[in-house]
């Protein structure tokens, strides 16, 4: 399929369309895209072009495309159709996991008028059954629609039940196989049943050994181990081990995404998720907090600041080099604490190698500051060739800053995970800040304990 790539040129030709109601050549504009495609062209239409394109769908079309589109957007769209539309035009013709986020954001009015009017009662079944599950664990993750067959059936029936569950499923990635209680006990391979005797029972070729998640697990949780194990697809068990869904590596992806976003946000000192669409109030409370905070750490700094005047006062060129300790310090902090977050959060930095992490963050850091302060000697000995009391003063002070950086952002991090606090807070401001008001006190004191000694 050759990818599509929307251009000004083809959104002005189809609102061209739009607007003289000419739904056959609208449609063939649009009737071959995937509906990603449809997706970002209809998040770039107002509500009435949407809505003009949407209804030139067919029911199945309609609903992929829905589930593509960005939550905001989604809602917003979907507020201009009354209740029973939206059920037997969408949700009908959605897979229960779609259906469940596309009813649970809506008032519980809503939610009522809309399930009341579909005509699928396994569909409505389904998403209640949903919406009962934290959105941000396997259960709230997973889908109804399987592929499972009973341990004691043998290939031939298996065969004609396959046919059967298959009308309900787009994709089947796996077979799962159960017992009379509805147990999880394994897979089975699709090839193994169409090699063996139909009368073969599905006990004796299905594989136990099969990784599933439980209902609560944490959604990070569950992309962990579908990146470990290289899985397209997990099955979920309730508490009991009955099989009760599935969740397909899609649905996988978007929570990896959102997660990137939430730690990327948050370590630029945004502490909720917020999107450029949000309005200014929306994201000036997302911003606000950290930035108060910065300013009383400022203000901090600058008191600590007061207490070494007359060492300044009668070494002027102290003031010189404040700017060069505190962005070093916080530099050093955030690169060691990234690279430690990025361990936690793909669970490559297990128990074992948490003291090794130390030790070579340790070597590193003091390579580090070997090299930088080497650096700022030479420098501040050009800039100060009568006296040797400043190159030393902001060498010393370099070094030990770097140090404290580099062993502060490895171990703050690792603080927040043994508390259950995200450690994607470490990277931002905090570490920072931080970093900046303890180097520059360690700064300002060694400068007076040297300098005062040629006073």
């Amino acid at each position: 399929m050759q990818q599509f790539e929307l251009t000004r040129d083809f959104l002005d030709r189809l609102e061209e369309l739009i607007q003289a109601e000419d739904s056959a050549a609208a449609f063939q504009l649009i009737e071959t895209l995937h509906p990603a495609d449809i997706a970002d062209i209809l998040e770039e239409l107002d509500t009435r072009e949407a809505q003009f394109l949407f209804l030139l769908m067919d029911n199945e079309t309609a609903g992929d495309v829905l589930a593509e589109l960005e939550e905001d957007e989604r809602d917003r769209f979907i507020q201009s159709f009354p209740p029973e539309v939206i059920a037997r035009r969408f949700v009908d013709h959605m897979e229960s996991d779609d259906a469940a986020d596309l009813v649970g954001n809506m008032s519980d009015e809503q939610q009522h008028e809309v399930l009341s009017h579909l005509e699928d009662l396994d569909q409505a079944g389904d998403i209640v059954d949903l919406l009962h599950y934290d959105e941000d664990t396997a259960g709230g993750l997973m889908a109804k629609e399987l592929v499972m067959v009973n341990e004691n059936w043998t290939i031939l029936t298996c065969l004609r039940e396959l046919s059967r569950q298959a009308e309900q499923i787009d994709e089947i990635f796996y077979i799962y196989v159960v017992d009379d209680d509805g147990i999880f006990k394994g897979r089975v391979s699709l090839k193994k049943m169409i090699l063996s005797p139909t009368s073969t029972k599905i006990s004796n070729i299905y594989l136990p050994e099969v990784a599933c998640v439980n209902t609560n697990e944490p959604a990070e949780s569950v992309a962990r181990i579908m990146e470990k194990y290289d899985l397209v697809a997990i099955p979920v068990v309730d508490s009991i081990g009955r099989l009760v869904g599935r969740i397909t590596i899609d649905d996988v992806v978007d929570v990896i995404r959102e997660e990137e976003e939430k730690d990327y946000q948050m370590m630029s000192g945004i502490t909720q998720d917020v999107e450029s669409s949000d309005t200014v109030w929306t994201q000036t409370k997302a911003r606000l907090p950290w930035l108060v905070i910065g300013l009383f750490g400022g203000m901090l700094a600058a008191y600590m600041i007061s207490f070494y005047e007359a060492e300044i006062i009668l070494f002027p060129a102290t003031a010189m080099f404040i700017p060069v300790i505190t962005a070093m310090g916080g530099n050093v902090g955030i690169q060691s604490s990234a690279i430690v977050v990025k361990g936690l959060a793909s669970n490559s930095l297990g128990v074992q190698n948490i003291f090794h992490n130390i030790l070579k963050e340790t070597g590193g850091a003091l390579l580090n500051a070997t090299f930088c302060s080497s650096i700022i000697f030479v420098l501040t000995l050009f800039f100060n060739t009568g006296s040797l009391a400043m190159p030393i003063t902001v060498t010393i002070s370099l070094f030990t800053v770097i140090l404290f950086a580099s062993l502060l952002g490895t171990a703050f991090p690792l603080l927040l995970n043994k508390m259950k606090i995200d450690p994607a807070l470490a990277t931002g401001p905090f570490i920072t800040l931080t970093n900046d008001i303890i180097g520059l006190n360690i700064y300002l004191f060694i400068g007076k304990f040297i300098l005062s000694r040629f006073i």
